[in-house]
């Protein structure tokens, strides 16, 4: 069932993008080429049929959103996705900086022969 409504959703979302992409342009973005001085709070024009297809095929679109999270939501456990891979969620301090659960041992190459650590990070021009 789940996979007949995602079917469903990708092709609804391919039909809005073709509709949106068929109606006519006004010129410009966000309302701006409507005329009149009214911008996006000018009237609004008769409805088209392509319109009326978008309105329709967008309620459809939300429609099969909404049953799509629905339906995830049922099915997942109430573990983390951590959990579920085996990862431990202990949050300890491995490695003794005062951060819990940040391990830092591996992240940083070995330091080089006769390196102490506590030199500049950037070399000093001779």
């Amino acid at each position: 069932m789940q996979n007949v409504i995602l079917i469903v959703h990708l092709l609804l979302a391919l039909a809005l993008i073709g509709v949106v992409l068929l109606q006519r342009s006004e010129g410009g973005g966000l309302g701006m080429g409507s005329g009149g001085g009214g911008g996006a709070m000018s009237a609004r024009s008769a409805g088209t049929a392509l319109g009326k297809l978008t309105w329709g095929l967008a309620a459809a679109f939300i429609a099969t959103s909404l049953t799509l999270t629905i339906f995830a939501a049922q099915n997942s456990a109430t573990g983390s996705v951590l959990d579920r891979l085996g990862v431990p969620g202990a949050a300890t301090d491995d490695d003794g900086t005062g951060v819990p659960g940040l391990d830092t041992d591996g992240l940083l190459p070995p330091p080089s022969a006769g390196d102490t650590g506590d030199g500049p990070l950037i070399p000093q021009a001779e």
